[in-house]
């Protein structure tokens, strides 16, 4: 009757404490370059910048991105989703659509800037 039998529990050595995995893996991956168009440059004198990021990211993330590499806080950050788009190729006629992805905006304080170079 091995059922009822009781055996001394083991302890297992605790191993190192494992980082909550984000989605991305650093913050190079979060932010995958600004987003230079008409509309962002406009947004851009106002103290609003546009990045492209990573489809996984989190505002979270974008904050600890921004922080670590431009070393500004952002007062705001809003993340918006890319949709992908129907197109058709003119010379061949296939269809197929564009990539999808998502954009962040990060709002600063009066004063804060950020160097895109």
């Amino acid at each position: 009757m091995a059922l009822f039998q009781r055996k001394a529990e083991e302890k297992k050595a605790d191993a190192a404490p494992v980082a909550a995995p984000t989605g991305a893996e650093s913050v190079s991956d979060v932010l995958r370059n600004p987003r230079i168009t008409e509309k962002a440059t406009g947004h851009a004198e106002g103290g609003i910048y546009t990045f492209d990021v990573s489809p996984v990211a989190t505002k979270r993330s974008v904050v600890q991105a921004i922080r670590s590499l431009y070393k500004v806080v952002p007062k705001k950050v809003r993340i918006v989703p890319i949709l992908s788009k129907a197109r058709r190729n003119v010379r061949t006629g296939q269809r197929g659509s564009t990539r999808g992805g998502k954009k962040a905006y990060i709002y600063l304080k009066k004063g804060d800037t950020i160097t895109i170079s």
